[in-house]
This record gives structure tokens, sequence and C-alpha cells, in this order.
């Protein structure tokens, strides 16, 4: 309720002389009239808001005073009552603003039946304030439920209204209350369901990938598995898979091989772990070659060997040139003492352990004397390697003397990337001219079907055939491709063993 000093009050119109019945039937007319003058109609109001009606104040009304002239009474009575209209007009005009902003019409006419209408804004009852009109072209249209914001509360965003509930993120559908939100094309969201949406996470620690100082996200991708992670990873020692070049995330354990090496568990499914289990794959890669008109005749010792076993023999062997960082397998052509391992090691946990190695002395009964593989690989990895091997000793046995290392690595890695072909390849479509039916038919019936993980790492490891970057194992493969899918597989043999050189 207002302080008493803002109430104006206002002298209401008194009856005067002596109650007559047909005075007092005027009387009770006059104050029906003036009941419904200070209730008011039951339409105010528009718009659709529901509006209180104010409770009806006690009225003390003046005792009659007797009449001071001789003016007929009729004519007293129409005077007072035109009195008090004319008051209340009055009152109304004074008060600053009263209709500011709302359309009350246009008439203004002298008529006394509008007038009760008038006297509802007057001092004596505060005035009911009926919802704003605005024009079509003025009224706001919510962005998200497309109905008309009546009253209340609205957002303003990208020249559009809404209803504050109607705000909503485009990624979890709740209302956004937050001062501060993204925005990504017209729709809006939450800064931490964008942040979730668009800033990378780590896919190894499955944070958030820190921004650097330039306020740039920074992060490392596999080129082939698009594996990203923090760059913080390359150097805090998190395990890598020693086939696949993974990184070993937080939530799947590796397992650790005994020489040190990591192996994702991808990679163990078909991993060879010991000589006696490599025979047949080896085996199956010489009649590769017997089907592609290489045969090898002498037998050449086949040897799986832990990574120290072979890095001492690469010290030992005075020829050769080997890939770097590390070295998987090895053309021995000397005579030397090998450790190879004898029993495949069990699993404890996520360790393989209780391997049984045996020393081998090797002697040298032709041009080459064993082909030593790198244990614990995939099976088309080990395949991958022993395609390499064994082309180095094709060239040894067949003559093939002095090549220089772009050369005769790069003809093996050829040999190598045809055998992959042929194992992940459903047909021989991509073949040399060279490889014939033979060889298809017995590689067709050999093979059994793969799993999409195993014909992926073998799209891997032809992947990291044809992209190695060194300029004798990757300038010398694609230099050996290309004449290779120019003029033949036995062409090209035939050119290298005459010149030394590819053909041009």
């Amino acid at each position: 309720m207002a302080p008493s000093s803002d109430v104006n009050h206002l002298s209401h119109p008194c009856i005067y002389g002596d109650y007559s019945s047909s005075r007092s039937e005027r009387k009770s007319g006059f104050m029906k009239w003036l009941n419904k003058l200070f209730r008011g109609g039951p339409n105010r109001g528009r718009g659709g808001r529901h509006l209180h009606e104010p409770a009806e104040e006690s009225r003390v009304w003046g005792a009659p005073s007797r009449a001071l002239d001789d003016r007929a009474r009729a004519q007293k009575e129409k005077e007072d009552l035109g009195h008090a209209m004319a008051l209340s007009s009055a009152e109304d005009l004074k008060r600053p603003n009263a209709h500011q902003g709302y359309n009350w019409g246009e008439d203004t006419g002298d008529d006394y039946s509008k007038a009760p209408r008038d006297t509802l804004n007057s001092s004596a009852h505060p005035p009911f304030a009926p919802t704003p009109f605005y024009p079509h072209e003025y009224r706001r249209i919510c962005g998200g439920c497309n109905q008309e914001i009546m009253y209340g509360n609205c957002l303003g965003c990208m020249d559009t209204y809404f209803h504050p509930n109607c705000f909503r993120c485009h990624s979890c559908g709740y209302p956004i209350t937050e001062r501060e939100f993204s925005l990504s094309g017209k729709h809006p969201y939450h800064k931490s369901c964008f942040k979730e949406l668009n800033h990378p996470k780590c896919e190894v620690c499955f944070q958030f990938i820190p921004i650097n100082a330039a306020g740039l996200i920074e992060y490392r991708c596999h080129p082939f598995w698009s594996q990203k992670y923090c760059p913080s990873h390359e150097y805090d020692n998190t395990a890598r898979c020693c086939s696949c070049e993974r990184l070993e995330p937080l939530n799947i354990k590796y397992y650790r091989l005994e020489d040190g090496r990591s192996l994702c568990l991808e990679c163990m499914e078909s991993a060879i772990m010991d000589t006696g289990d490599c025979q047949p794959l080896y085996h199956s890669i010489r009649d590769y070659y017997e089907g592609m008109q290489m045969r090898i005749d002498q037998q050449i010792p086949m040897l799986l060997v832990e990574r120290e076993a072979l890095n001492e023999a690469i010290v030992g062997e005075k020829n050769g040139f080997h890939h770097l960082p590390e070295t998987r397998g090895l053309c021995l052509s000397e005579e030397q003492t090998v450790t190879s391992i004898h029993r495949r090691p069990r699993i404890g946990g996520h360790r393989l352990i209780g391997m049984r190695t045996q020393p081998q002395k090797l002697t040298r009964k032709c041009e080459v004397t064993a082909i030593l593989v790198l244990y614990g690989l995939p099976r088309l990895l080990t395949g991958a390697i022993l395609a390499h091997e064994l082309m180095h000793a094709w060239l040894r046995l067949n003559g093939y003397r002095n090549l220089n290392p772009e050369v005769e690595e790069g003809i093996c890695q050829v040999l190598s990337y045809m055998w992959l072909e042929s194992e992940v390849m459903p047909s021989f479509q991509n073949m040399p001219s060279t490889s014939t039916s033979a060889a298809s038919s017995y590689s067709s019936s050999k093979k059994g079907a793969k799993s999409h993980v195993e014909n992926k790492l073998g799209e891997f490891f032809k992947n990291q055939i044809a992209n190695d970057s060194s300029p004798a194992y990757g300038g010398g493969f694609r230099a050996a491709n290309e004449a290779v899918n120019r003029y033949g597989l036995r062409r090209t043999l035939d050119h290298i063993h005459w010149t030394g050189f590819f053909p041009v």
C-alpha cells in the first residue's frame, strides 16, 4: 500500500434534503451506480493477463447538511453531481503519464456514460495497468517455441528473442542459464558442451589437449591410425607398441616382452613367439617365391631371436645395410653363434615371462648362413620381414653382388610389399605381370580368412613401406616399385643384374 502522503483525498458528492420514499429510491439507485463506479466493469485489462480486483475499501460518509439557498433540490443535485465528475476528471488530468504506452482510443466526446470508466484512475483507487498493445510488426516471437512473448523476461540473441526456458543448448538440450555461451553457426551451446564437442581429447590420458603459450591447441597425430595425443606423451615414457606404433592408453594395458618392448592387444592376437611357430609361415613364403619363378634351393636356417641377440649378430656381420632406428630382420652371411628362442614365453599378468633360449652355431654352407627375425611380432609383420630377408638371400645366391643400398633394399622392399598385398587383398589385380597363376592359386588356397583387425594391420605395414622416409628403404622402394610397375619384376631384375641399377 502506498504511503498516506501519496494519496490525494477527493470529496465525494453528498445528497441533500429529507428522505422521502421517492428520494430514497433515487438515493438507492445513485448508490448502486456509485458502487459500480468504484468497482469497475468486468472487462478491464487486455492481452490475456489475469487481473485481481482490489478489495473494497470501507468508506465513511459525512452527515447530510442542510441547503443554504432556495434553489430547487433537483437542480442542486444535478450541479453537485456534475461538479464531482469534473473534479474527478481534473484529478486524472493532473496525474503525469497516466496512460503512457497504452492505447485507450481517440473518442473525446462529452458523453457522461464514459465518465465512470475515467474515474477508475482516480487517486482514491490505484489504476490497473493493462497489458501493452504492440502493433504486429513490433511483437516478439520466441525463436525456440515460435510463440509470442507476452510478458516476463526474455533473452535477445542472434537478432532473435527467446523465452528464458526456450534458449537451449544444441547439444544437451538443457536451457542455457550462464552469462556466457558458445555459438557455432546458428546453434548456441553451453561452453562446457561446446568444448566437449570441439576441443580434442588426448586418446592416451583422455584429458583435453592443453592450449600452448600461443593460444593454440597443439597435439600429435599418428598419420595412419589418427591417434591424437598430448605432445608430452612422446617424452614421458608412455609405452608404444613395437609393431603398430600406437601409444598405450591409460585404460588399456599393453603386454611387456622380456627384452623391454611393448605389444598392444591387437598385435598380440597373431604374434609369433618362437622359432617352431614361425616355421609354417617361413615355408609358405618360400613357396610364394617358387610360385613367382624365384625358387630358393638351399636350405637356409631361420631363427626367431630377441632384440639383444639380433643386435649382436648385426655387429658381427660385415656386409649388409640395416634399417634404423631398429632392425627387425637380418640375412646373415657370416658364421656366428646365435641365441634363438627355443620355447615361447608364457603370459604372467601383462608380461611375457619364462622364455627359453638356446645358443646355436651357424656354419656357412653357401652365400647365406641364416635368416634372423625379431620375435613377438604379428604374423603379417613377421611374414613381411621374412619376404624382405629371403629376397636378400635370393640376390646373393643368384650372383647379384655389390649393389648399392638403394637398389638392394628397394627391390627387397618391393617383394615384401607384394607379399603383404597378396595376403590382405581379395584379388591380385595390383600384382606385377610377372606374378604367375601358380603363385596366385597357391596363395589363394593356403591363406585363410583374416579378421578385420589383421587386415588393418596389413594395410598399416604396407603404408609403412610406401611412406618410409629413409633414402635406402623409402626412396629405394619407390624407385624399384616404379620400375616393376613399368617393366615387370623379371625384366627389372635382369636389368639390375646387368647394370646394377633400376631401368629408367
